[in-house]
């Protein structure tokens, strides 16, 4: 009689074994609405600008400057939260991070003066990043033939939101004044803060803390929930002592994620939001059917106390192209699915710089909404290739603090992009695009050079040395 080994079986295992179920679902809506409180906040300040402009009478650089102090919140936080999750916990950081969101956004809708406007701002930028890791609680849960179809469909949330300001912003502004939307902007983080109840720690996370109770706990509580079973044995998978390692991220394998894809994908799309926004409020466009309002032309020299708020065109025109994110999701999945990350990253780069070069043309305000409507969409499926790519290129050990670090770093991106967008415009029009279309080609060159594809990829617990 020898004595059997033990069966076992790994974190990966158990999460394809499960399969994809009812928790799944509500994990998605759930996780997903977190996706409309970060764009509603982001969207908040392409919609609130024209208005506070014309209140506390800024300039273009102090426009410019209330979404960069935004942006350098989300940067400094987004590292401190993705280090705190690798090393506590992914559930605590995103229910936090609700929770501070909407205090601080509350707050701003009572600030008496500008200065006070960009701090209060800058601090709901922190607590979106601490939410915005709840994108690797959801990759951690589900199994690997769904992230493709399933991460991209989360951007309808991303539209939702931007929607919703945009929405609120026309029918609340014009009657209460932009201090009201903002006080209705955050209703939608207080039901989540409720919703939020339901969604269990990270099982991968837990294992990696060495916590395997708590991980089978969670996983039978999901498997009980989808009607699947656990595979037979234990689960074992090996203790990881350094969690949270931030030298894991400039290991030249990650190098080039880090820094090259992650900055140019904030950069092109806070580029294309602000500067559509941005179009329409100084009425830049070259227009050939161009109604008496939009004949105004805005001068930054004559005029410093100018107020042009938008008028129902404008909002149609923002919503129409925020309608963008979604309409070629199916295209997204495609793509992914049939070429991998890889190569969908360089054809979107390629066709963002088309666009963003084709917004100068003279055209009508029809074709105009379209254009943006294409730009719109073709950078925000190149942000969504990227966030998937990075959730699957980073082992558990350091996934979160990688998130934390790419989102942060991006968003040195997004601080830069309102100055070119907002400041530059006003100078000239193809000034202020070219950037944006000489970043995404050098990067589509700089993602060819990438060391690893991702697709159908199970996730890394640690890291090997893939040099």
């Amino acid at each position: 009689y020898t004595q059997t080994e033990p069966k076992c079986y790994t974190m990966e295992e158990a999460v394809e074994s499960i399969g994809f179920g009812r928790f799944h679902i509500l994990l998605f809506v759930i996780m997903g609405s977190a996706n409309i409180v970060e764009a509603m906040e982001i969207m908040l300040l392409a919609v609130v600008s024209p208005e506070i402009r014309c209140e506390w009478h800024l300039e273009d650089w102090q426009v410019a400057l209330v979404s960069t102090m935004v942006f350098l919140g989300f940067m400094v936080c987004g590292v401190l939260c993705g280090y705190v999750a690798d090393k506590y916990g992914r559930w605590k950081v995103v229910f936090g991070g609700f929770i501070w969101a909407s205090y601080f956004s509350l707050l701003t809708s009572f600030s008496p003066s500008y200065g006070w406007f960009i701090f209060l701002r800058c601090m709901v930028g922190c607590g979106v990043a601490a939410t915005s890791q709840g994108f690797v609680l959801k990759t951690e849960f589900i199994p690997a033939k769904y992230r493709a179809f399933l991460l991209p469909l989360a951007s309808i949330f991303w539209m939702l939101g931007s929607m919703l300001i945009i929405i609120l912003g026309m029918t609340v502004v014009p009657t209460m004044g932009w201090r009201w939307m903002i006080r209705f902007s955050i209703i939608p983080s207080i039901i989540l803060i409720g919703l939020f109840m339901f969604i269990p720690e990270s099982a991968r996370f837990q294992v990696s803390a060495g916590n395997i109770q708590g991980a089978m706990s969670t996983l039978n509580w999901i498997a009980r929930m989808n009607g699947a079973t656990l595979p037979e044995g234990e689960l074992r998978e090996p203790e990881v002592t350094e969690r949270g390692n931030a030298v894991t991220l400039i290991s030249p394998a990650f190098r080039r994620t880090s820094l090259l894809l992650w900055f140019v994908a904030s950069f092109s799309y806070y580029g294309s939001v602000l500067s559509s926004s941005e179009l329409l409020e100084k009425n830049l466009l070259c227009m050939t059917d161009a109604d008496p309002e939009h004949q105004i032309k805005h001068n930054q020299e004559e005029a410093l106390c100018y107020c042009i708020p938008f008028n129902m065109a404008d909002y149609q025109t923002l919503l129409i192209s925020c309608l963008g994110e979604v309409a070629l999701i199916p295209l997204n999945i495609g793509l992914l699915n049939i070429f991998g990350r890889k190569p969908s990253m360089a054809i979107l780069q390629v066709l963002s710089a088309i666009f963003f070069m084709l917004v100068n043309i003279c055209t009508t305000m029809f074709g105009f909404t379209v254009l943006l409507f294409l730009l719109r969409s073709v950078v925000s499926m190149n942000f969504n290739v990227v966030y998937i790519y990075t959730a699957e290129v980073y082992p558990t050990a350091v996934r979160s603090i990688g998130m934390g670090f790419c989102t942060s770093f991006s968003r040195v991106g997004g601080m830069i992009a309102p100055f070119i967008a907002q400041v530059l415009m006003s100078k000239s029009v193809i000034l202020a695009l070219s950037p944006f279309a000489t970043a995404c080609v050098i990067c589509a060159v700089g993602v060819a050079f990438l060391p690893i594809e991702t697709r159908g990829r199970a996730l890394l617990q640690i890291l090997c040395n893939t040099e």
